[in-house]
């Protein structure tokens, strides 16, 4: 494993300011600029050639600096004359320290920097520490950079930041080959038994009500569906003895403007889902699309009458039914090993995580994040003390343990 903390610091990153003089000659012609939220507009335009993954897509950035007010600061390396990489970061405060992360944080998953796919064969570890040494020479007040859930590859394409000192993220990501088609995943992954269970759902919702799978498709579809999804997670977390990511009000905000922007595109980057059961929603996943892959962002279920019959594993039986007819190839559900994701899936992704500290506390607050990521992935790699840790949570808000829940 790669010490992250033996990356650089503020004197160190000095030596390599941003100027084609300072780095080594086999990057000559490079240069970088650092802009803050002005800069968005180029990025949003870079990224119509560019290479990169949903939650850095301009949709996604331009909202979340809009929704949220991120402090943004956007990195972008040229080569003659036009850019081909460039990161779009928010810097926010843990405590005492200012770190730079993806925009989105904790919602963004599967990471890869927007880059120009013509340059990426050649990217190297000095091209992107230029990059870094830039920021920290625009923004002296930022103690580490954190770059986290980082893809391997992207369309086979290998992610430039792994040339960066890094180390594994303490979850997996779970996704399906749809390749073949339904029925032959089917074949693979117990169809019979899928098929069956799928038939006795519809039979039991359908006795209690017509149902149906529905789509947003207008701005009122999807402020109804992300309302529905708010309260069940509001529910979820509560009973899970855990804080609620998508409570914040700006948070809300942004994916509420996310998902209704994207109706405007012509294939929709990021899309709702839900299952409704007597007129009321029982099931909602929301996705975004990336090439030939579709990605289970987040889902929820309802907590009521019928979540016994697991409205959850119904509505994704039905998602990667359609993202087979409608040629994806992959089925990504995204971070998390969960035993519903399990059911399908036959792909594992183990992201990674780079740390970039730029002053002495920000060495000292790597050092702790990594740690903190190594006790995180051995809890989680160990079935016994990942239930105690679950069951202990789950008392500490007074909750009964119950097994778990069929939603992402």
């Amino acid at each position: 494993m790669v010490d992250a903390t033996a990356s650089f610091d503020g004197n160190r990153l000095a030596a390599t300011e941003a100027s084609p003089r300072a780095l080594p000659t086999d990057t000559a012609g490079l240069s970088v600029s650092v802009a803050d939220s002005a800069a968005l507009v180029a990025y949003a335009e870079f990224c119509r050639s560019a290479l990169f993954a949903p939650a850095q897509g301009a949709l996604w950035i331009l909202n979340w600096a809009s929704q949220t007010g991120a402090d943004a600061v956007v990195a972008t390396l040229s080569a003659e004359g036009r850019p081909v990489f460039s990161l779009a970061l928010e810097v926010t405060r843990r405590g005492p320290f200012h770190v730079a992360c993806f925009m989105g944080d904790r919602h963004a998953n599967g990471n890869f920097a927007a880059a120009d796919p013509r340059w990426l064969p050649r990217v190297d570890r000095a091209a992107i520490r230029s990059t870094l040494a830039a920021i920290a020479k625009a923004r002296p007040d930022i103690d580490l950079i954190a770059l986290g859930r980082l893809l391997p590859d992207l369309d086979g394409v290998a992610n430039p930041l792994a040339a960066l000192p890094h180390f594994p993220s303490p979850n997996l990501s779970l996704a399906v080959n749809l390749a073949d088609g339904f029925d032959a995943l089917l074949l693979r992954a117990s169809g019979k038994r899928k098929r069956k269970k799928h038939r006795s759902q519809a039979r039991k919702f359908e006795a209690v009500g017509s149902c149906r799978r529905v789509e947003a498709r207008t701005a009122d579809e999807v402020n109804r569906l992300l309302d529905a999804f708010f309260e069940m997670k509001e529910f979820r977390f509560r009973k899970m003895g855990i804080a609620n990511v998508f409570g914040d009000s700006q948070v809300r905000a942004f994916f509420r403007a996310l998902f209704v922007e994207a109706l405007a595109e012509e294939n929709p980057s990021f899309v709702l889902h839900g299952l409704e059961v007597a007129g009321k929603l029982r099931a909602i996943t929301g996705s975004s699309r990336s090439g030939k892959r579709l990605i289970c962002e987040f889902g929820a279920i309802a907590e009521d009458d019928l979540a016994h019959s697991s409205p959850g594993d119904f509505l994704f039986f039905d998602n990667i039914e359609e993202a087979c007819e409608t040629g994806f190839e992959v089925y990504d559900f995204s971070v998390g090993d969960e035993p519903y994701k399990r059911l399908w899936c036959d792909i594992e992704t183990r992201h990674f995580e780079v740390l970039v500290p730029l002053t002495l506390k920000g060495r000292a607050l790597a050092l702790v994040l990594q740690q903190g990521a190594q006790l995180k992935a051995y809890i989680k790699s160990s079935p016994p003390i990942w239930k105690l840790t679950k069951i202990l949570r789950r008392k500490a808000v007074g909750q009964a343990p119950a097994p778990v829940e069929d939603e992402g």
